[in-house]
């Protein structure tokens, strides 16, 4: 098994070398994992049943939860589907290559193995130069959850792939941190009006900007059967850890992390904003084992882009707690409060 480092900031002919390989393995019916702008994914030519059931096996995923579809281009996105709407037309031309889902009436050529059984397909252009190189080498669309144990945090850099699939595939591509960390917005455009079924890297306010009739929702899609999309029907992103929410106001905040210290009899870990870890007593800091403090930035960003890496991070100190601050549910705030209530169901 083989861990390559490519800097995606550098001329594509550095690393092209790298990626034909992936590529090579992709159309061998092997599985490879990549980065993308999002979090890293686990491979396989999309046009291949077999190779996508190994996914399956590979990450102990539930055989009825779906694979998004990740293609180079606006076309090859077209070649997947059964048919192109308008709104997936302006979806496209605003949001790709970036992290947003479409999910369409499926091509029949399709595996259910795909799609989860269903007649609708994910598909997206990632944002990652690497991912959307990789693809057009390979030639074929790239079936690719993320790459990881099913359950388990979502990895956002090289080494989480390693730490969970090592030894079970054949190459991992290191393109480093993943810049938006969080998995891709999903938007149902099967039905007569889109409907938000995951948020993530692309904001409900972006969306509203270019879709008249847009509303929030998927909570009414948790029961069906069968789910369009990844993330909508099992328990995601968790660490091993139970999670328990901060809520209310700053001061209830600060209280609920003093009483656990006071009372902690094993590892503690606080997934925090700046605002809250000013009003904490030095006591209570060095009592942590493992702080992790998130800017107050515009949006949440980078609570979002390092939320994974966190909880990883409170795995390798077997932290037995984790209090995680939450957020404003405006811009990735929504995405990052989806993340952190899905890990602590």
């Amino acid at each position: 098994m083989l861990q390559c480092h490519i800097d995606a900031t550098t001329d594509p002919t550095i690393w092209q070398e790298v990626l034909r390989e992936g590529a090579r393995l992709l159309q061998a019916g092997e599985l490879v994992a990549f980065p993308t702008e999002t979090v890293y994914g686990l491979g396989a030519n999309v046009w291949d049943a077999e190779a996508c059931a190994r996914i399956f096996a590979v990450k102990g995923r539930p055989e009825d939860n779906p694979l998004i579809v990740h293609v180079a281009s606006l076309e090859q996105a077209q070649d997947v589907v059964a048919c192109w709407s308008e709104a997936a037309q302006v979806c496209a031309e605003r949001f790709w290559p970036g992290p947003l889902t479409l999910v369409l009436p499926k091509n029949p050529a399709i595996s259910d193995v795909v799609t989860g059984g269903g007649d609708t397909v994910a598909v997206r252009v990632p944002g990652h130069p690497a991912a959307r190189a990789l693809i057009a080498w390979a030639g074929c669309p790239v079936a690719a959850p993320s790459a990881n144990i099913s359950g388990r945090p979502s990895p956002t850099r090289a080494d989480h792939v390693w730490e969970d699939l090592g030894g079970k595939i054949p190459l991992i591509i290191d393109g480093g941190s993943c810049a938006v960390g969080v998995e891709s917005t999903v938007l149902d455009l099967s039905a007569e009006r889109p409907v938000l079924l995951r948020p993530g890297g692309v904001t409900w306010e972006e969306l509203r900007e270019v879709l008249p009739g847009f509303e929030s929702g998927g909570s009414e899609f948790e029961q069906r059967t069968t789910a369009k999309s990844p993330g909508m029907k099992y328990r995601h992103y968790a660490p091993r850890a139970p999670i328990h929410i901060l809520a209310g106001a700053p001061e209830e905040r600060v209280k609920e992390i003093v009483a656990a210290v006071q009372a902690k009899k094993a590892p503690l870990g606080l997934l925090c904003f700046t605002r809250t870890a000013a009003l904490l007593e030095p006591w209570v800091v060095e009592a942590l084992d493992v702080l992790k403090v998130f800017a107050d930035d515009d949006g949440v960003r980078e609570g979002a882009a390092e939320l994974f890496a966190a909880m990883r991070g409170c795995d390798q100190e077997n932290v037995a707690l984790i209090l995680a601050e939450a957020s404003e549910r405006g811009q990735l705030g929504l995405a990052y409060m989806n993340r952190l209530e899905k890990a602590g169901e």
